[in-house]
């Protein structure tokens, strides 16, 4: 019986020395779609050369139905899909492989055909075609409904669409999709939110590696996408990974079957050996595409033992605290819902009271759920970046940990500073969006915490901000350009991407609002013999009125003297102001004084 991986060998040897007839020999057709004369868009080189790189491999896998177009506009199209889903109703296997132009609109994928300007982004709905009506045309078919995209190039329409709702989002590739139906694959050149590459030659990484693998006789579709994987991965340096979405049963479905061979003469020669580590590491990669939990259990059924299966029992452990954290937060709501139901009804404080500890309790429930779920993804992320490193460093060699015992954590073979390189790594990208501006030290602070908080309001997302995790790195990085607005240090302004020192011109000066503001003269200061006493705070009215009355009683005093002197040097004062006495004129006293009532009235001979 076949496993969920890859025929048991005997009975592969079985089916090429009796003449067994293949699992899927069923009537296979195909539809070729490449684009490269863009009317409004600069024309694409490769697609052309690709699509006949495809059509050919997929005559010469003996193919029934191979139907190759090129350059077609929207409503040519929609004409031959819907051509092609009538060829699609009695055939078991159908593939769609399209190279061209696509794009992702609110997290819906569209195929961009020649004849379309995209102006604005709502004329995606009516220019493009969306990859659900793609979908739509390879449905009839029983066994494998397959979907090729190599379309995540870099697409020069969202750079010009004029945006005509701001929150509209326009992604950069295409968005990663989830298959409705049972038994579809649709596989992208590049993981979803990422660009691929054309590559220097006449054909993309991606086609080269398809012709290559994807029609070996007798090879599982899911087995052939891995080895697409490895060679694109190897031929772009790492920068381009393919990505297959769906998933499918336990059986083998190869696109090309084996061919009966003749019975030997003679024994059968043996059977070269096998490689169980590489084997072993193809059937963790499919099931970590797959990323479900029977996956993994199936993989573990089969390798019970070393390394990889240390690895996927962390991947195991990651699921089980996902579904955990799920439903603690299901049960948070609900307990939170009956104590707020509970309040409004009016209900007795002890129904009340205990309806408000159970969701307390749920959610102290939900904070532990939510912490184990980020420590067993951080510790997940950093074996299968482990093994990413000893992939790259040795494609050949078995892991280091390949025969170490049943139950070993994983853990235990990855540098005891995992969290702390995902923080750093978090923190990093963090800085490049320019939400982080602190050094990138893997100590996740109330800082870091901030920053992510301000990643979140600018890129309207919802990470956890406790924990850096492997989804806050994965959407931090997907963003291209800056998100957060740069602030500067009080006397520093924001110039592009830097922050330059604001210097104020001669008589001003920076003000509390980081502005340049004149400043006031300074008023003179009084001479010290102006100063006034206490007395001086009275109104001045009373000052002149006592101040008159000093001057009257000393008057009778100056007018004494004036009369020996013949007045000379006297003055006259009264409530109003004070003068020299007139010449030939002196003073008398009479005494009194106050308002309108003079002490000293001048005499004159």
């Amino acid at each position: 019986m076949r496993n969920l991986f890859r025929l048991c060998p005997l009975l592969l040897a079985a089916a090429l020395l009796f003449g067994a007839g293949p699992a899927f020999a069923g009537k296979r057709v195909a539809l070729v779609l490449a684009n490269s004369a863009y009317q409004h868009a600069p024309s694409l080189a490769n697609p052309v050369n690709d699509g006949a790189v495809m059509a050919k491999t997929l005559k010469d896998a003996g193919f029934d139905v191979v139907d190759s177009r090129r350059d077609l506009t929207a409503l040519d199209t929609r004409r031959v899909l819907r051509d092609f889903a009538d060829s699609t109703r009695d055939a078991d296997i159908a593939v769609v492989y399209y190279a061209g132009h696509g794009i992702e609109v609110e997290g819906s994928n569209y195929l961009i055909p020649v004849d379309a300007k995209l102006e604005r982004d709502t004329d995606v709905y009516d220019e493009a075609l969306s990859l659900d009506r793609v979908l739509v045309a390879v449905e009839p078919a029983k066994q494998l409904r397959l979907v090729i995209l190599d379309a995540c190039r870099d697409n020069p329409f969202g750079r010009t669409m004029k945006r005509t709702l701001a929150s509209r989002g326009i992604g950069r590739g295409l968005a990663q999709v989830e298959p409705t139906s049972t038994n579809t694959l649709i596989a992208y050149s590049a993981k979803a939110g990422f660009t691929a590459q054309d590559g220097d030659g006449a054909n993309s990484p991606f086609t080269i590696a398809l012709s290559k693998h994807l029609t070996t006789p007798g090879l599982d579709v899911r087995r052939a996408f891995g080895f697409v994987r490895d060679d694109v991965l190897k031929s772009t340096g790492n920068k381009q990974e393919p990505f297959v979405y769906g998933s499918l049963g336990g059986e083998d479905v190869p696109l090309v079957p084996v061919k009966a061979a003749p019975a030997p003469v003679t024994a059968a020669a043996p059977a070269p050996p096998t490689n169980p580590q590489a084997d072993m590491r193809r059937d963790y990669e499919l099931a970590l595409q797959v990323g479900n939990k029977p996956a993994w259990e199936a993989f573990l059924a089969q390798h019970p033992d070393g390394f990889y299966a240390n690895l996927a029992k962390l991947q195991l452990d990651k699921i089980q605290a996902e579904q955990v954290h799920a439903a603690a937060t299901e049960k948070t709501k609900q307990a939170e819902a009956e104590r707020d139901r509970l309040a409004a009804l009016g209900a007795q404080k002890d129904a009340q009271a205990k309806a408000a500890a159970d969701a307390k309790a749920a959610e102290q429930a939900q904070l532990a759920a939510q912490k184990a779920k980020e420590q067993a993804q951080q510790q997940a992320a950093a074996a299968e970046q482990q093994r990413v490193n000893l992939a790259a460093a040795a494609p050949n060699a078995a892991p280091a940990g390949a025969a170490s015992p049943a139950g070993t954590n994983v853990a235990s073979l990855t540098p005891a500073t995992a969290p702390a390189d995902l923080s750093r790594s978090v923190q990093t990208e963090l800085g490049r969006v320019g939400c982080f501006s602190g050094q990138a030290d893997g100590n996740w602070n109330t800082s870091s915490q901030r920053s992510l908080s301000q990643f979140n309001r600018y890129a309207g997302t919802k990470l956890d901000v406790k924990m850096a995790s492997t989804d806050a790195l994965d959407t931090v990085k997907s963003k291209q350009s800056r998100v957060c607005p740069l602030v500067c240090e009080h006397g520093f302004k924001a110039d592009g991407d830097k922050c330059t020192k604001i210097v104020c011109g001669d008589g001003y000066a920076l003000n509390d609002d980081n502005e340049c503001e004149k400043q006031r003269a300074a008023k003179p200061g009084k001479p010290a013999t102006a100063k006034r006493d206490d007395g001086d705070e009275r109104p001045a009215r009373q000052r002149r009125q006592s101040g008159g009355a000093a001057i009257g009683a000393a008057g009778g005093i100056a007018a004494a003297a004036g009369r020996a002197t013949g007045g000379g040097g006297q003055v006259f004062c009264n409530d109003l102001l004070c003068r020299p006495v007139k010449r030939g004129c002196h003073l008398e006293y009479h005494g009194g004084g106050g308002p309108h009532n003079d002490a000293n009235v001048e005499v004159c001979n």
